[in-house]
């Protein structure tokens, strides 16, 4: 029967999120198309890991080697170039992060594969695939087809899909022999480095209020700052408030910030470009606050509010201090 791969990200001892999201939409690839779902874990004493993938997989392909102890993109590219033709699968999901960026596309070079990058759906249309991408910051969706091929590679978008709690599969975990012979020696792993951390952790927050261009000035953000302290919560931005030096980046949510999940999350000014909406669309709840109808925020929000901020915001804020009298 076909596969279908799923290829881990993993960093400094955790299974990164697009894993497990990668792992529920190839569990329904699987299901519609009669493929085997395989989870491909490449690393070295990762045997934790393996047990937890085999919850959302019916099986795990482990590759456990020192030298793929550190994610080294031409490591990786060897193992998966040999399994790719050993076991020819026909479709390949790979994460659009730094990792994927660097491994996919010199793989897709290598076999000779269709891919399809940054892909915020995908589904197989009269035995091709189809994917959908975005374009124009984010403001069209454009479907596209790609050449009939035996194998496809994708690289999905972060928290474009939600990992599904799902009955555990008990899957089979099945250790491959790693066939790096040598090291690599024009491309080492050197040490991670953090970015620095500052006074507030807004991943951890479970309430977020974010600005956007739409404060106009930084003299306004005192505004904002009020209500989030009334609410019990974090002040965070999209990503025009740090190019203007109004915040620290650390405050920043999206792809180029921090991805964040909290309870609530008010959207204040902000039109909601998708790298900022990749950042915080599975907040559990999202209010959106513009004057603009048309902005793509509101796609995304549970509740909105279309009218100028500062008329809103301070009825809002008198609001919340009658409800606490």
């Amino acid at each position: 029967m076909p596969e279908l791969f799923v290829v881990t990200e993993h960093r400094q001892g955790e299974i990164r999120d697009v894993t497990f999201e990668m792992l529920t939409k190839g569990r329904e690839l699987a299901e519609k198309t009669n493929t085997d779902l395989r989870a491909i874990l490449l690393g070295h004493d990762v045997g934790d890991h393996a047990k937890k993938l085999a919850d959302h997989a019916e099986k795990v392909l482990l590759i456990d080697d020192e030298k793929l102890e550190d994610f080294n993109s031409e490591a990786y590219q060897r193992v998966l170039s040999n399994l790719v033709t050993q076991r020819k699968p026909s479709l390949i999901l790979i994460g659009h992060t730094a990792f994927g960026v660097d491994l996919a596309p010199s793989l897709a070079t290598e076999l000779n594969l269709p891919l399809a990058t940054d892909c915020v759906d995908l589904d197989f249309e009269e035995e091709r695939l189809a994917v959908i991408r975005q374009v124009y910051g984010g403001k069209v969706n454009v479907k596209a087809r790609l050449r009939r091929s035996e194998c496809y590679i994708v690289t999905v978008r972060p928290a474009t899909f939600e990992a599904q709690e799902i009955e555990p599969l008990e899957g089979e975990i099945i250790k491959i022999e790693s066939p790096l012979l040598e090291n690599i020696e024009n491309k080492r792993f050197i040490e991670y480095v953090q970015p620095a951390t500052g006074d507030v952790d807004i991943t951890a927050a479970d309430i977020l209020v974010g600005i956007g261009r739409g404060i106009k000035d930084a003299d306004n953000i005192p505004l904002i700052k009020e209500l989030a302290d009334t609410l019990g919560g974090v002040l965070a931005c999209s990503r025009p408030i740090v190019d203007k030096e109004w915040l620290p980046t650390d405050r920043q949510v999206g792809t180029s910030g921090r991805t964040v999940k909290p309870k609530l999350y008010i959207a204040i000014g902000i039109s909601g470009a998708f790298q900022h909406i990749t950042g915080m669309k599975n907040s559990d709840l999202i209010i959106a606050i513009n004057k603009d109808p048309k902005a793509p925020i509101f796609r995304v929000a549970d509740y909105g509010v279309v009218d100028d901020l500062f008329k809103v915001v301070p009825v809002l804020q008198n609001k919340i201090h009658e409800a606490k009298e």
